[in-house]
């Protein structure tokens, strides 16, 4: 006969009785050299102010600790661990995770995303900053030179909720075309004098769907709806421009939104689509995303910020007045590619007095014969600094004609010279040196000029091309190390402020394992990595 066995949640029932073999004590478990010793030791110095001020004096206390929380959110960050689902059950299987419990019971993974979103959110860039402080503090960073990257990152967003700021102007023009005439018509019908202007679109829209509103209620217009009932002229008035007004407040959000951008996400609104590098498609498809800048010294991430700007050109000068804000002192001396030259970036590091190394965009060009030999270049005419002309390959002078003012998307202004050749009419050379059908003009812009002399320069003396190799291998190789080893490729998070407390997240991870790996290969105090000698 068949015994049949009732089951109960508690499986211990289920079974005889065993002999507890592991030590009640995890102290043995936990090898002496594991880095969660060490991650645990670090965050131990920081100071947690700001975190338990996130915490309401009120009610019951949280069930755990929230150094403990932090330290078990930034250890699963760097194990390549970042689900909350995934970091509870290692809370309640892994002997490290159980380590840093200290015998406090495992937080579910709501306790967990609640603590990561909310109380963490409003302290973990002092957290961050703090441990970069430390790690200054023992002499792990150099202070001497920055080297900057930046990478895109897609975002928690569905690939195809785009907005386009360029679909979005076009279908409001059209739109405000059709009201121009609904106006009129309406001007007409009840005698009045209501007029639509581009710049106050909404209030007169809102203006005219009041009154019509109104009219309807003191003459008492019946609204009907469903098949075979006839709309009276006035419910169709009214329903045309309640129309009108829902998709003008819906262009008014979208270009709320919008910024300097040119798209956005629905389901995330901070991100904008940009080409990513490694696409799922292979096509080089638009995907929303972030542009995730990190500056690295010694091989440490010194600083992480997060932007919505797809070229990195526009990031370089709000990144480093950051790291300043934040650390409390001046690099001086910047190294970063050449996604980053501009005339405003070389401004800012001369007025902060700081030495740029940056390769000019044209690096690569100038290198090639092709390039040597186009005379339609600037680079190859010569130029008479004394009284301000160019001389063309036909030997005839580009003079100045005037000043023009270019401003920037951050508002700086520049100041571009423009040149045009004294007579192009029947010269030999003109197809090689101009499309144009007039005389050839050059745009030149003197101070970027010599900015870009000034960086070129620097990188090619003995310190630039240590830096330069060192950039590759630091700053590159930590985005490596990110992306391919801790296998992060996508935020889980949705939304600028969260986006930027899981990349400090992983910063935090990336660090204090560097640490780790820096002791056991007895590298502590190294800073760059010398040049191969032949």
């Amino acid at each position: 006969m068949t015994k049949h066995l009732k089951y109960h949640k508690n499986y211990t029932e289920l079974g005889e009785t065993y002999q507890l073999v592991l030590p009640l004590c995890l102290e043995g478990l936990v090898p002496e050299d594991d880095s969660v010793r060490l991650l645990s030791h670090i965050l131990e110095d920081l100071d947690y102010t700001k975190l338990y001020l996130a915490y309401s004096a009120k009610g019951r206390n949280p069930a755990v600790d929230p150094k403990t929380m932090f330290k078990i959110l930034t250890y699963a960050y760097s194990q390549g661990i970042y689900s909350s689902r995934k970091i509870e059950k290692a809370c309640r299987r892994d002997i490290n995770f159980m380590w840093l419990l200290a015998g406090q019971k495992a937080p579910d993974h709501s306790t967990i995303a609640r603590f990561r979103t909310g109380f963490l959110a409003s302290a973990c860039e002092d957290l961050f900053y703090q441990l970069v402080r430390l790690l200054a503090s023992m002499g792990e960073i150099s202070q001497e030179t920055l080297f900057i990257d930046g990478t895109k990152l897609e975002a928690c967003a569905n690939k195809y909720t785009f907005v386009w700021k360029k679909s979005v102007g076009k279908w409001e023009e059209k739109m405000f075309l059709k009201l121009q005439d609904a106006v009129q018509m309406l001007n007409r019908e009840y005698i009045q004098s209501f007029f639509v202007s581009k710049d106050h679109r909404t209030t007169d829209l809102q203006r005219i769907v009041d009154f019509l509103e109104k009219y309807c209620l003191d003459h008492h217009v019946i609204f009907v709806h469903g098949r075979g009932k006839q709309k009276t002229p006035h419910q169709k008035y009214y329903e045309l421009f309640r129309r009108f007004l829902d998709r003008q407040l819906l262009y008014d959000l979208h270009n709320s939104r919008f910024g300097d951008r040119n798209s956005y996400s629905k389901t995330d609104v901070d991100a904008t689509f940009m080409h990513m590098k490694d696409d799922h498609m292979r096509n080089a498809q638009l995907k929303p995303g972030y542009n995730v800048q990190i500056a690295v010294d010694s091989e440490y991430i010194v600083a992480a910020d997060i932007f919505s700007d797809r070229n990195d050109v526009w990031t370089l000068v709000p990144f480093l007045k950051t790291i300043e804000e934040k650390l409390g002192y001046r690099y001086p001396s910047v190294t970063a590619d050449s996604g980053y030259e501009s005339e405003e970036g070389y401004e800012h590091l001369k007025k902060n007095h700081q030495i740029p190394y940056i390769k000019p965009q044209t690096y690569e060009k100038w290198k090639k014969r092709s390039f040597k030999q186009d005379i339609s270049k600037r680079e190859n005419m010569k130029y008479e600094e004394t009284e301000d002309y160019y001389i063309c390959h036909a030997g005839k002078h580009l003079h100045s004609l005037y000043i023009k003012k270019q401003r920037s998307k951050n508002g700086y202004q520049s100041d571009v010279t423009v040149y045009e050749c004294e007579n192009c009419t029947g010269c030999l050379y003109k197809e090689k040196c101009t499309r144009s059908k007039g005389n050839k003009r050059l745009y030149v812009s003197k101070k970027f000029i010599a900015r870009r002399q000034e960086s070129y320069e620097n990188i090619l003396s003995d310190t630039g091309i240590l830096y330069r190799m060192n950039r590759s291998i630091q700053v590159e190789g930590a985005f490596g190390v990110l992306k391919s080893d801790y296998d992060f490729q996508r935020f889980l998070l949705r939304g600028k402020t969260k986006v930027k407390l899981e990349i400090l997240l992983l910063c935090f991870g990336y660090n204090t394992n560097k640490l780790h790996a820096k002791i056991q290969n007895d590298r502590l105090g190294s800073h760059l990595f010398p040049l191969k000698t032949a």
